[in-house]
């Protein structure tokens, strides 16, 4: 009886020695970063144009805002980079992203040059007016996408995104057949295996593709920069429901706190930029939806913080 208790007590004497040693806690990790964005779409059927578009987002209180590089690109035409660069600036604001339709992931080979071509080109845009990230949509597809080749695909992208100081954004819709949900854009960007990789997703689209929303919890802070906020209706079915069904974050059926307390959880800064394309939306003010959209992203955030 007398050994078994010493031998007990050796046992008890080696792991307070381990512990007290070598025993590292786990780091709960820093809760995110919460930024606030408008994406023009929003706003987009009242045609305010660019400089409104600037105003209105200042006005409204974001801190920054996403445009159409279309929209960009008609601008600078008419006036200069510089002087769009300025705008921005006076105002306050960050061009936190741009969304742009280059086909980069095309599968016929000289579609996909082009594309890449486009995209250097409206990088370096996007660089003279202060604007760090651009969309990258797999637009130029029909059939069924080779995601090991759309991985190599996008590694070469991300290479000319550094050389440029624009990075892309790996973008999926929700109701593209051929690239539609979020386990796809992950394929694509593991195989890409870099560590500039980031996912654009969206409330929408995760839905409206069949993803779900339980997929974030396997992202790190660091693959998501741009998180498209909106939310969706639950008396359409999911495979009709399109772009201009899409409602105020927290006025739908998504699961808001839970998407945003994974988001909360990944640590790192989160632009929450509130992307709408509902049509009697455009029939208001837009700088009262603009303010209506950021009070109630900034409320479900709140609930979660």
């Amino acid at each position: 009886m007398t050994k078994r208790r010493d031998f007990i007590k050796t046992i008890g004497l080696s792991s307070a020695a381990i512990v007290g040693s070598s025993y590292i806690p786990r780091v709960r990790p820093q809760a995110a970063t919460f930024k606030y964005c408008l994406n023009t779409s929003t706003i987009r059927g009242q045609n305010p144009g660019l400089v409104k578009y600037i105003e209105i987002t200042a006005e409204a209180g974001y801190d920054g805002i996403e445009l159409w590089v279309e929209d960009i690109k008609n601008y600078i035409e008419s006036h200069s980079a510089a002087q769009l660069k300025k705008l921005i600036d006076d105002h306050g604001i960050q061009v936190e992203n741009a969304i742009g339709f280059a086909p980069w992931m095309a599968a016929d080979e000289e579609k996909s040059k082009a594309g890449f071509e486009q995209m250097g080109k409206e990088m370096d845009m996007l660089a003279s007016i202060g604007c760090k990230r651009v969309a990258a949509p797999a637009i130029g597809n029909e059939g069924p996408i080779d995601l090991m080749r759309a991985g190599q695909q996008y590694k070469k992208l991300i290479e000319l995104g550094r050389s440029k100081g624009v990075m892309p954004q790996l973008e999926f819709w929700g109701a593209f057949k051929p690239f539609h949900h979020l386990g796809q854009t992950m394929m694509v960007a593991a195989v890409a295996n870099d560590p500039d990789a980031k996912i654009l997703a969206d409330v929408y689209h995760l839905f409206r593709g069949g993803s779900g929303y339980e997929g974030l919890k396997l992202l790190s802070g660091n693959a998501i920069e741009i998180f498209h906020m909106n939310d969706y209706v639950d008396h359409i079915p999911r495979e009709k429901q399109e772009d201009k069904d899409r409602v105020y974050p927290g006025e739908g059926a998504a699961p808001m706190k839970q998407i945003l307390a994974d988001l909360n959880q990944m640590g790192g800064e989160k632009i929450l930029s509130l992307e709408l394309f509902n049509r009697s939306y455009w029939e208001k003010d837009p700088l009262e939806v603009a303010k209506t959209g950021l009070e109630k992203m900034k409320n479900l955030v709140a609930e979660i913080t």
